[in-house]
């Protein structure tokens, strides 16, 4: 497992899994402005895109992830941890996220990282509020 920064060579292969996950390339704009900006980092397993993390830095002059991928066939491998860790590794004082109320699997995460809940967002996803986490780093 090999966590890097993202260079415009990487650009189909993430495409190519984010758009496995949700059914279109609607995101392939944003993949590459992150990849230009320095802002995506991926995971490779034998040299292949097996997941993926954007982040900013715009988020009230914080860190935020906005985005993780991972594929299917190699979720529960510590792929989403290991990009978690890296991003963690960049941030001063706090990194924020968030997920859905839904996505149990990633608050558990979360929460096994050592982030905290630090607020709910209403009417982005209907039905389906996004919890804000922290983590407070040294």
């Amino acid at each position: 497992m090999e966590i890097s920064r993202a260079v415009m060579n990487d650009f189909e292969s993430i495409v190519s899994l984010d758009s496995q996950i949700i059914g279109s390339r609607i995101r392939e704009s944003q993949i590459k402005s992150s990849i230009e900006e320095n802002r995506c980092i991926v995971c490779k397993v034998n040299e292949k895109v097996k997941g993926f993390l954007i982040y900013h830095n715009y988020f009230y002059s914080y860190l935020f992830i906005d985005l993780i991928i991972v594929s299917p066939d190699m979720r529960r491998l510590g792929i989403a941890k290991n990009l978690m860790i890296y991003i963690e590794n960049l941030a001063e004082k706090k990194l924020f996220s968030s997920t859905n109320k839904s996505n149990i699997p990633m608050q558990k995460l979360f929460q096994a990282l050592g982030y905290i809940e630090s607020g709910l967002i209403n009417h982005l996803d209907e039905g389906d509020p996004e919890v804000v986490f922290v983590k407070l780093v040294e």
